[in-house]
């Protein structure tokens, strides 16, 4: 590996765009390569990040031999099949959230992974930000007490198009693995694996979900009150309720950078940690830092957690009957 960590890019949407910002602030990696289907469309997304190795397909990019880790960057409906390609290649693998379309996929990529000898994580940005970072130390030291209770949203308000990824079932369309998965992994991240789940939705003109609210009971009697939703633009805040205190991430809590800390017996705390750039710098200096030491997956996203989330919103899915036509 060079001196470098060197990053190539599957895909170039908007969501390819952020990540490239966000390396960029890095002083120790760089985005190397990036992988189009065309290669206007590559030389378009190359020339604005002043990228050096632009390739028509995304084979060849899982092919360069320049590139240590790719990130996949494609619609979900994709993650599965292009995070298997770099895998095959030899290439550790970030893969954008959700992690893939359902469990049984998740599962099938990190076996791939462990069986190669290379490291994958899901592209959960948020749980890398400094303010993110805070909360869990917060909480293991008790500034809260235990924690009882989660209440997390992430809506927007998209206009009804059904040629849109959003909206297109082919391509994994719906608010719950769009941006309810944000609510969904911070619920996972604090609480662990729920052993209760009841959901309800409603599924617009596509079959996807447009609104959607979810309920989460654990083994220890906490639960998370959580929602998402395509349209109509929500508070976007996240509280975490202790039995002596509480978190409340300021809004947008997804990428926060302050929160409000209430202490039982004294006045409330305002701690600020801003972040790095756009924020997504963070995710990236996870991925470089775990492959330098060697490691194989991340300990603040580790891949057996990634196939659990996967596992909760098959479960949502399967009660708010909504099913992809790949599955």
């Amino acid at each position: 590996m060079s001196e470098r960590f060197r990053w190539g890019i599957l895909g170039t949407g908007a969501i390819a765009a952020k990540f490239a910002a966000g390396v960029e602030a890095l002083a120790d990696q760089e985005v190397i390569a990036v992988g189009s289907r065309t290669q206007a469309s590559a030389d378009r997304f190359a020339d604005q990040f002043d990228i050096p190795r632009r390739h028509a397909s995304y084979e060849s990019l899982a092919e360069d031999p320049h590139v240590d880790a790719i990130y996949v960057a494609t619609p979900h409906s994709f993650h599965h099949d292009h995070t298997l390609l770099a895998l095959r290649h030899g290439k550790h693998v970030l893969c954008e959230k959700p992690f893939a379309i359902n469990a049984a996929q998740a599962q099938e990529m990190v076996d791939a992974a462990r069986s190669a000898g290379l490291f994958l994580m899901e592209a959960m940005w948020t749980r890398f930000l400094p303010i993110m970072v805070e909360t869990r130390r917060l909480i293991a030291e008790g500034a809260i007490g235990k924690v009882q209770m989660i209440q997390a949203d992430f809506g927007f308000r998209a206009s009804f198009n059904p040629a849109s990824r959003l909206f297109d079932p082919a391509l994994g369309g719906g608010a719950l693995l769009d941006v309810g998965v944000y609510p969904i992994s911070l619920a996972s991240m604090l609480l662990g694996r729920p052993d209760r789940i009841a959901a309800v939705a409603t599924l617009g003109a596509t079959g996807i979900d447009e609104n959607t609210g979810v309920l989460l009971g654990f083994p220890g009697g906490e639960v998370a009150v959580l929602y998402t939703s395509m349209r109509t633009n929500t508070p976007q805040e996240a509280v975490i309720l202790g039995d002596v205190g509480s978190i409340r991430i300021h809004s947008p809590w997804w990428v926060g950078d302050a929160l409000t800390l209430k202490h039982a017996f004294a006045e409330s705390e305002v701690i600020r940690r801003p972040y790095i750039a756009n924020g997504y710098s963070h995710e990236a200096i996870e991925v470089a830092s775990c492959v330098r030491a060697g490691k194989r997956e991340s300990d603040v996203m580790p891949l057996d957690e990634s196939v659990r989330i996967m596992a909760i919103m098959d479960e949502i899915r399967a009660q708010i009957g909504m099913k992809y036509p790949m599955e």
